[in-house]
């Protein structure tokens, strides 16, 4: 398979990274992440925007700085990859909020609690993935071999994830939680947006605290399966990471866009089960076929539009 150049500047790292602690910040400390209120969907549809628009204009930064320092053939090439990696992990982060809509409404969390949990959620899944793209990063260098790993774990979580779209997962039987219940002291009842609080001299964790384990770990299991997808797409650790976050940092957001529409993309996890093994087959086939970036930009948007405009008309049948 191919190995990319890596385009990432010590500078460049730095520089972005004190991007994300600066927004995560200014979320936690001047955008009310740290007060309970409920985002709405106005407010939930600029945020979006305003990622989206980030991340574009990111890789215009990005495409213009190596037009300048590395050539324009190298310089369309990453930013094509950094677009179309941002398209894939976008589009699987749907997948995500799904889980957590699931969550939310099981634990019956209010809807002015969830924002402070998902700013909390977003952090630990920017730390997780920074350690598993630089892991995968390093054994796709060392064991080229990999990826053709990654390529079949791909294909049966794209079947997998075909077979069980219309179920939902059981709470009830998740070992996580399990676990959590068995070791920690829980409180019971509502205590608003706390994660701890004492009680007779003892520090007991809130039910919130257990949501809050949960949205981490569906970040764990969406990051095991959207991070190889990115890898089919370039090895190249910057473009991985960067894409990545931008994708995560705009979930929020995103989230509470979606809370009460959800129900209108029924069809949506098929297009995400086909993108997977798509993807997968991709890497499978690379030592016989290259299919160029271009392509798989065109055809991963293609399965996302098509199955969210099936989506559309089947719930309009339905409301009919």
């Amino acid at each position: 398979m191919n190995n990319t150049i890596s385009i990432g500047e010590p500078w460049m790292w730095v520089a972005f990274v004190a991007f994300v602690l600066v927004m995560l910040a200014l979320d936690l400390f001047v955008f009310g992440g740290n007060k309970a209120h409920k985002m709405s969907a106005k407010a939930a549809a600029a945020w979006s925007l305003a990622w989206v628009g980030l991340a574009l204009l990111f890789n215009v930064g990005l495409w213009w700085h190596l037009n300048g320092t590395v050539g324009q053939e190298i310089a369309d090439r990453k930013a094509l990859e950094f677009l179309t990696g941002y398209l894939i992990e976008k589009s699987l982060s749907v997948d995500n909020i799904f889980i957590f809509l699931l969550i939310f409404s099981s634990f019956h969390v209010a809807a002015e609690y969830q924002r402070r949990v998902l700013v909390f959620g977003v952090l630990g899944a920017v730390v997780m993935r920074a350690v598993m793209i630089l892991a995968g990063a390093w054994l796709v260098r060392e064991f080229n071999w990999v990826l053709y790993i990654f390529g079949f774990f791909l294909i049966v979580t794209g079947m997998r994830m075909l077979i069980m779209a219309e179920k939902a997962p059981d709470l009830e039987k998740n070992l996580v939680l399990k676990f959590a219940r068995r070791h920690l002291r829980i409180a019971e009842g509502d205590h608003g947006e706390k994660f701890t609080m004492m009680q007779d001299g003892v520090r007991y964790f809130t039910p919130l605290f257990l949501v809050l384990i949960l949205i981490e770990a569906s970040d764990l299991v969406f990051a095991v399966d959207s991070i190889p997808a990115i890898f089919a797409i370039t090895t190249d650790p910057f473009i991985v990471f960067t894409s990545n976050i931008f994708a995560i940092m705009g979930l929020r957001a995103l989230y509470f866009l979606m809370a009460d529409v959800a129900d209108r993309f029924q069809l949506l996890k098929y297009g995400l089960a086909m993108v997977l093994t798509f993807i997968g087959a991709k890497m499978l086939i690379a030592p016989w076929y290259h299919v160029p970036v271009a392509a798989s930009l065109a055809i991963v948007a293609v399965l996302i539009g098509a199955s969210v405009i099936a989506s559309l008309i089947a719930t309009r049948k339905e409301s009919a």
